[in-house]
């Protein structure tokens, strides 16, 4: 036997590895295999497959230390045990179901590639999370947060213009975060109105982008990206203070931030844009399809959960107004 290198924690929870367990050869083989299956032909980005990689290796430990001496020993009963081991320690449910479907694609991997005679996980049950609505601003409040910003640009600093930008992207689209600071310049294509994205799984898609984010992108270019370019910018579309491109977290406060100035109670960050852009879509007439093209959902199930926003608040709104509610 060899001991498998150890994986990073993903940051869900308490990672406790089985004192003093080290993995059967074949299972430290499978391991290493999966991280490349899930690199080179899923696509996973490198922190996905890291928090598979934790999931699989805290699973072969348990199972090591419950009898499990090689990889396709892994069966039903401790996959069961492992789950209830999970919760016994008092994990979330949305965690626990995670980690059991993390462990069903590693189940499903190794019976297709042999390194097991059958898949245990095809009957691994873990009950998720309650189902909770995505937090949706009205129309007007996000008209509210695009004008503050636009306010705030009036004065032409970079920062205050780049935010604007970034605002009218997010919310013009409805493209995640990590696809909006992903962007370059030649992604961006103002006079057809349209931008190219990245998405998961490394999956491209053309999304359409309203006049006033058209406006704003143009601003930005023309007198706020000219006066922060360095050394290091490279074909970035958003850049930071210092020249470099933007990130996630820089993205994400300045959002926060700004909504933290608008009359706004609940707390928005840039995917509090993307369900209000699909929403909004949606309650405007758009088809179920052409949305979940432009968010870049692989199912329509993802997407169908903004119809139930959308029905939600026609009912909020029956009960306030209507005089036999």
């Amino acid at each position: 036997m060899s001991p498998v290198a150890s994986t990073p924690s993903d940051g869900v929870g308490p990672e406790r590895s089985a004192p003093g367990v080290v993995l059967a050869d074949d299972m430290v083989e499978a391991v290493q295999a999966f991280d490349r299956y899930l690199r080179a032909e899923r696509g996973r980005s490198t922190n996905t497959a890291r928090a598979y990689l934790a999931d699989v290796t805290l699973l072969l430990e348990h199972a090591m230390a419950h009898g499990a001496d090689r990889l396709d020993a892994v069966d039903l009963v401790r996959l069961r045990g492992w789950l209830a081991a999970l919760a016994g320690e008092g994990l979330a449910r949305s965690t626990v179901a995670r980690r059991a479907s993390s462990a069903r694609t590693f189940t499903r991997w190794c019976a297709r590639t042999g390194r097991m005679r059958q898949d245990p996980g095809t009957r691994l049950l873990a009950r998720g999370a309650p189902s909770r609505l995505p937090v949706v601003l009205r129309r007007e409040q996000a008209g509210e947060l695009m004008d503050l910003a636009a306010t705030r640009a009036d004065d032409d600093e970079p920062a205050h213009l780049r935010d604007l930008a970034a605002l009218e992207l997010l919310y013009a689209t409805g493209i995640r975060v990590g696809e909006l600071v992903g962007l370059d310049l030649d992604d961006v294509d103002l006079d057809r109105r349209v931008i190219r994205v990245m998405g998961k799984g490394s999956k491209e898609r053309v999304v359409p982008v309203g006049v006033p984010a058209v406006d704003a992108v143009l601003s930005w270019l023309q007198r706020g990206r000219p006066r922060l370019v360095a050394s290091t910018s490279g074909p970035a579309l958003l850049l930071g203070s210092r020249g470099g491109r933007w990130n996630q977290r820089q993205a994400r406060a300045a959002v926060t931030n700004l909504s933290d100035q608008s009359s706004i109670t609940q707390r928005v960050g840039p995917h509090t844009l993307r369900h209000s852009s699909a929403t909004h879509l949606l309650e405007g007439g758009a088809d179920l399809r052409s949305v979940q093209e432009m968010l870049g959902h692989a199912s329509l199930a993802t997407t169908q959960i903004y119809t139930h926003v959308s029905v939600e608040r026609l009912r909020l709104t029956y009960q306030r107004a209507h005089p036999r509610a």
